[in-house]
């Protein structure tokens, strides 16, 4: 980074990278598979993505945060909800997405699958 104008993009863009589970780096470390972010014509920071099952885990974790308690504390209706809003971001798509999920729920997959049929009228 360069100046103070660099300072702020990169503290405008932390919480973006955080909440997706990435890490952001000096721009001259960035790999194949990083993203260089330039400001001003000039790279200022580099951004390290998750992988996949890594996203899955860091956004059950950031829910369980924002719940206040761990997830299979939950009642059925927020499971439920936790659920929808998973699918909403594609976590099923992810391989042993379910397992994962059910894992973080207290439940088991067939539940898992339940609330997604449930939500799909089947």
């Amino acid at each position: 980074m360069t100046g103070a104008g660099d300072e702020a993009f990169v503290a405008a863009v932390k919480p973006l990278v955080d909440a997706m589970g990435g890490e952001m780096v000096p721009p001259d470390e960035a790999g194949t598979d990083d993203v260089v972010l330039s400001w001003e014509g000039a790279a200022v920071v580099a951004v390290r993505l998750p992988q996949l099952a890594d996203s899955l885990d860091h956004i059950l974790a950031a829910l369980e945060r924002g719940k206040g308690r761990p997830l299979a504390d939950l009642d059925r209706k927020a499971k439920q909800e936790i659920v929808r809003g998973l699918e909403a971001r594609g976590a099923f798509a992810v391989r042993h997405g379910v397992e994962t999920v059910a894992s973080a729920l207290g439940v088991s997959r067939f539940t898992v699958y339940n609330y997604l049929n449930r939500e799909k009228g089947t």
